[in-house]
């Protein structure tokens, strides 16, 4: 094993710690509003945001799962691991998709924004399997709504880090040549 693929290693369990430490905080925090059961920040997309504008797509998609097989082990069930798998899984493929084909159109918030939306789009379809209705889905323009403006905010929060921590905007750049 080379000295860079250690490296790589390295950054990919440090950013799955991170991101479990941030699902288990949040996962404490209860969130404000009744209308939306089941809603949360998502404030763990910062670390797939911050993988997917630094590492390559299927180091990404590693990370994305072990984060979420191991947040799910650490502090969750069977059926909050099927529904973070389903909306990573979903929120992932969009944001790659929209980080590969919209670049010059679309900023780091406006994909975040779009995870948001797609994790909301992937644990309604889980519930709606599971429920065996489609009706399920008609809460979609609430958690739509809770999700952007989720996104957004994630967005936000890795357009600062890229700008302030010199490490990312190195590895960034590193990315994209």
């Amino acid at each position: 094993m080379t000295n860079n693929q250690t490296r790589k290693y390295i950054y990919i369990a440090l950013l799955c710690a991170q991101g479990i430490i941030i699902s288990l905080v949040e996962r404490a925090i209860p969130f404000p509003f009744a209308v939306a059961p089941g809603a949360k920040l998502g404030l763990a997309n910062l670390i797939t945001i911050i993988s997917l504008f630094t590492l390559p797509v299927n180091d990404c998609f590693l990370l994305m799962v072990m984060r979420t097989i191991l947040s799910a082990l650490l502090g969750g069930t069977l059926s909050t691991f099927m529904y973070s798998l389903a909306g990573a899984t979903f929120s992932f493929l969009g944001m790659v998709v929209l980080k590969r084909f919209s670049r010059r159109f679309i900023s780091m918030i406006g994909i975040s924004a779009a995870g948001g939306l797609l994790f909301n789009v992937g644990q309604l379809c889980v519930a709606s399997f599971i429920a065996q209705s489609w009706q399920v889905l008609l809460y979609l323009p609430v958690l739509a709504f809770l999700g952007i403006l989720a996104g957004i905010a994630v967005g936000i929060a890795a357009n600062f880090l890229f700008a302030h921590v010199k490490t990312l905007t190195s590895l960034k750049m590193q990315h994209e040549i």
